[in-house]
């Protein structure tokens, strides 16, 4: 019915499809039924198999499939950290500004993950989310899967070390990015630190733990929306380098 090597082929399609699925924190994030995963998985397999894939030259042995299959793994992993970095740099900045209005104390639990995740940070995932959604994000980590069977065909056990240099130039060139996100906020909620250790130094009968508390939380709140304008370019520039890593990544997995 199917030509020798067939299946083993398809099946490696399938486990690099499913690595990027289910660990991308968009296709594969939600506390819902399952079972769309596994109808995504198979339908994006089954398509992206019919147009370039081909049979196995040999049928492999147990084991040998096994380290194909490890090697697919570690190619969808690879594409599915890039958008986990972009992420990852919203996350860090949103938890800065978080810590510095004492939001931190005030979380809720992902139902995907059972992380506590603090409320600053959801809602700047949430926005970068919509972001992603907006310009077809989405699209690109698709069409980024579809190029690395291209790339990087199966049933090999190439892997060149340049990948983990993308991945480390990526994770350090986002988290500072996470932080310049966060800058304007930050820098003025430590002036506020400063205003209130002169108070407190200038009029000691001030309560000044809850005092600071709430102005922390109101400045916090108006800097958010003050400086709300600075979040297109500010994402941009995210979704700009989520291209570029998914290039990067796609150019050192190549063989």
């Amino acid at each position: 019915m199917f030509l020798p090597g067939t299946l083993e082929a398809f099946g490696l399609y399938l486990v690099r499809t499913s690595a990027l699925v289910l660990a991308s924190p968009l296709l594969g994030s939600g506390a819902g039924f399952s079972g769309y995963k596994v109808g995504l998985i198979f339908a994006m397999s089954l398509l992206l198999y019919s147009v370039g894939g081909v049979p196995l030259a040999a049928e492999p042995s147990v084991v040998v499939f096994g380290v194909f299959a490890l090697r697919e793994v570690v190619v969808g992993l690879l594409l599915a950290f890039v958008l986990h970095a972009v992420v990852l740099a919203v996350r860090v900045g949103a938890e800065l500004i978080g810590h510095e209005m004492a939001f931190n104390m005030s979380n809720i639990i992902d139902p995907a993950s059972g992380v506590s995740t603090p409320l600053i940070a959801h809602m700047y995932e949430t926005l970068l989310f919509l972001a992603l959604l907006a310009v077809d994000g989405h699209h690109w980590i698709l069409r980024a899967l579809a190029e690395s069977f291209t790339r990087a065909p199966v049933a090999s056990i190439d892997f060149e070390l340049a990948a983990i240099d993308v991945a480390l130039t990526q994770f350090t060139q986002l988290f500072a990015a996470g932080i310049a996100f966060a800058a304007p906020i930050l820098v003025l909620l430590s002036l506020i630190s400063v205003v209130i250790g002169l108070l407190a130094r200038a009029v000691p009968q001030i309560n000044v733990l809850e005092f600071g508390f709430n102005l922390r939380i109101i400045v916090g709140l108006l800097a958010m929306a003050l400086f709300s304008p600075l979040l297109t370019p500010a994402f941009d520039g995210l979704l700009e380098r989520l291209m570029e890593g998914l290039d990067a990544s796609l150019a050192a997995l190549e063989v």
